[in-house]
């Protein structure tokens, strides 16, 4: 079994991080543990783009940005796969970069140094040369880099469906088994 911490900072696409819970809570029966860490600013981010605080209403384990006794802030805590959703520029850089001045960019220099699973969900465009830097280093650490660009495959009719597209991907890229629309099939 699993453990998963997902990170939401205060980039836009606040509806990937509501569609990702959402669907991991479908999936229960893939995971142990299952953390999350939320920024002040994903909060009001997620206030303003969904028009709620939902956020409150999941059963799973809540960690404050600034809390290094979280068990996923070492590796002895044995979490397997870390995904940051969405993930702003600034908080990749600071992983790139190695610094680890809050819960979200520690957790992800303990994923990168026990070789574990990363993924960042990377929202904001255009991308500058810093950023592709940025993404280039992550990658090179081990970590992988999924941009929030829906697929139109599915013929998605609604926001949620063409966000859905990027979250079957992410939940892909970390291992899980669902159901999802499948190319040629």
């Amino acid at each position: 079994m699993r453990k998963i911490v997902i990170a939401v900072t205060g980039a836009s696409g606040s509806i990937y991080a509501k569609l990702i819970l959402d669907k991991l809570s479908e999936i229960r029966n893939q995971w142990d543990e299952l953390s999350i860490v939320m920024t002040e600013n994903a909060k009001e981010v997620w206030k303003t783009e969904l028009e709620n605080d939902s956020y409150k209403d999941y059963a799973f384990k809540f960690f404050p940005a600034n809390n290094f006794s979280a068990p996923f802030a070492s590796g002895s805590g044995k979490y397997d796969t870390m995904i940051i959703i969405p993930c702003s520029m600034g908080t990749l850089g600071r992983i790139a970069s190695g610094v680890s001045d809050s819960l979200i960019t520690r957790a992800a220099d303990v994923i990168l140094k026990e070789r574990r699973k990363l993924v960042c969900v990377v929202r904001d465009t255009p991308y500058n040369l810093i950023h592709i830097r940025n993404m280039e280093a992550v990658t090179l650490a081990g970590a992988i880099v999924c941009p929030a660009a829906p697929s139109f495959y599915s013929r998605p009719k609604t926001i949620e469906e063409a966000a859905a597209t990027v979250v079957d991907r992410v939940l892909d890229l970390s291992g899980f088994d669902f159901t999802t629309f499948r190319w040629g099939k």
